[in-house]
């Protein structure tokens, strides 16, 4: 059975470039989480995401940048989200924002949606956007429904089989998806919380942050998101044969 090749990230870089381009996808680290990766605007590499993770396709994509610049390429910008940006870019923080016209984000990745999820990711994958010179989509890199990895080590053992190339940039510093906030008109609405806490945004934003949305507008959203792969116990006093506390 073919395995992903693991590739330190001081090595990775022509390998995960050739594969991005060719409409592929790649397992890379970012401070939240590991993601896994594809080009945004390749609508081949977009779909082998929603296959490789058994995604519902109703669920939309961060898109991740390599700066403010490409950002605002791609999405419209209020004043609130624009200074949310620079203060923790690059970093944990996703905004959902009005997508922008003509900005060649393949309609995968938004799920339809007029709007779009934006992050600026740091160290590698900050890179790799910027050698590539397009977002890259990039869910975290495990089955749908299961707990986002951390190390190369988990992505290979639950997405091994389906992909070719993880890239190997150790621990990840956060543990934890971004969190995800979106303005509606005068508010501003936490849609999923992560890596950044909600007071910090709240400092930064000059207002409070509303809880809760109608609707999927983001990912991490589904009624079922994050399961561990084993049953679980509630109130064991005792840990049985194979089982963890």
């Amino acid at each position: 059975m073919r395995v992903a090749e693991i590739l330190a990230a001081s090595e990775a870089m022509e390998r995960a470039l050739a594969l991005l381009e060719g409409g592929d996808v790649v397992a890379i680290p970012t401070e939240t989480v590991y993601g896994l990766a594809a080009d945004a605007t390749n609508g081949v590499g977009v779909a082998r995401i929603f296959e490789v993770k058994g995604r519902p396709r109703f669920n939309p994509l961060i898109a991740h940048v390599a700066d403010l610049a490409m950002a605002e390429r791609i999405a419209l910008f209020d004043p609130v989200s624009k200074r949310l940006a620079q203060t923790f870019w690059p970093g944990p923080l996703t905004l959902v924002l009005p997508q922008r016209p003509g900005n060649g984000i393949h309609p995968l990745v938004t799920a339809g949606l007029d709007t779009i999820a934006l992050r600026m990711p740091k160290g590698f994958g900050g890179q790799l956007i910027a050698s590539l010179g397009r977002p890259l989509a990039a869910p975290s890199a495990n089955s749908s429904g299961r707990i986002s990895a951390t190390t190369a080590e988990a992505v290979a053992a639950d997405l091994g089989p389906k992909i070719k190339l993880v890239v190997d940039g150790g621990a990840t510093s956060v543990g934890v998806e971004s969190t995800i906030v979106k303005l509606e008109g005068a508010k501003l609405r936490l849609l999923r919380p992560g890596g950044i806490a909600a007071e910090e945004i709240e400092a930064a934003a000059g207002m409070k942050l509303l809880r809760g949305a109608a609707g999927i507008e983001a990912p991490g959203m589904l009624a079922s998101h994050y399961a561990p792969g084993a049953a679980v116990r509630v109130n064991a006093a005792k840990v049985a044969k194979g089982e963890a506390l």
